[in-house]
């Protein structure tokens, strides 16, 4: 195996998410809850925690708000020596309503105008991207425009040409893009991707694919023949399939402090096991770092390996 720099990189938009206090509204709030955000770097920020070398690369603002972003994920060690700037710029932002049941959880984006969306494939460092063992790509960072989706499908194109393995999270946001459209851009990478993650709510949405978790997964496995293939269904799986067949594993209830993140922890730690050839115990480390994120604060899971017992770095003993 050659010697890369990385063990995964990834690309997506830096935003602060604006977190109203449960029980209100965005329209009659007063008060907000600040934190850097992005689906991408949540992944490469749990990844550096469990001592992986990771990079997340986006294009963002010069001054105060592209560094407050910028100092989350460097605090846990992520490396962005690729990140763009831009002049004169606004940073992406997200409110977030948390909800309460009956009251769903809600997210208004407001992400025009923002560097990352006009920044094309021509502006990034391909070669120190691309120096990894994997990379990193999810639906949320396609689905912003005509732009990103050449972006994203570069890095998938750049990739398998050059042998590096992609995991793809298809993580689908009807707010952003149609099913209809997200198909027309993640079916080509789904079939590049050794790793694919897609929910059973997504697998409908996107592909138009229905069933059991086992059903999904099999369907998924016909059309894309991926190595691993992780679905989701709320409290009912994760599933793993794999050449040996279909595993499902139990979920356990934890009480929901901030649900951001989660899944993010989850496809982290999984990707974990991954990148140690044991994706098995990845689903496992996975589960209990979204139970954990599920009662943490932010987006990026701040993490001690040791509490959710998960070994660390390169040599992994079990």
């Amino acid at each position: 195996m050659a010697e890369h720099t990385y063990d995964l990189s990834t690309i997506g938009e830096g935003q602060i998410r604006l977190t109203v206090r449960r029980g209100e509204r965005l329209m009659n709030a007063r008060s907000v809850l600040m934190n850097p955000a992005c689906s991408e770097a949540n992944v490469a920020g749990v990844l550096a925690q469990l001592q992986r070398k990771t990079l997340w690369t986006s294009s963002l603002p010069e001054g105060d708000l592209g560094e407050y972003v910028l100092s989350e994920y460097r605090s846990v060690g992520v490396d962005m020596s690729t990140m763009v700037r831009k002049p004169a710029s606004r940073i992406a932002l997200y409110f977030m309503e948390p909800g309460e049941p009956p009251m769903p959880a809600n997210v208004i984006y407001d992400r025009e105008y923002t560097p990352f969306r006009t920044t094309g494939v021509n502006d990034y460092d391909w070669d120190r991207m691309l120096d990894t063992r994997l990379v990193f790509l999810t639906g949320i960072t396609a689905a912003l425009t005509d732009t990103t989706a050449e972006v994203v499908t570069y890095a998938a194109d750049q990739a398998a040409k050059r042998g590096i393995d992609i995991a793809l999270d298809v993580n689908f946001r009807s707010k952003l893009w149609t099913g209809e459209q997200a198909r027309h851009i993640l079916e080509p990478i789904a079939e590049k991707a050794r790793i694919l993650f897609c929910s059973i709510k997504d697998a409908k949405s996107v592909f138009g694919i229905e069933g059991s978790g086992e059903e999904v997964c099999e369907q998924l496995y016909r059309r894309f023949g991926n190595e691993y293939i992780i679905s989701t269904n709320h409290l009912d799986g994760p599933y793993l399939h794999t050449s040996k067949g279909v595993k499902k594993y139990t979920t356990t209830t934890v009480p929901v402090v901030d649900r951001p993140g989660a899944g993010d922890s989850f496809v982290a730690a999984t990707l974990h096991g991954f990148l140690s050839d044991d994706v098995d115990c990845g689903v496992r480390w996975g589960q209990r770092a979204a139970e954990y994120a599920l009662t943490h604060m932010g987006d990026l899971t701040r993490i001690r390996a040791h509490e959710l017992d998960i070994p660390l770095g390169d040599d992994i003993n079990r």
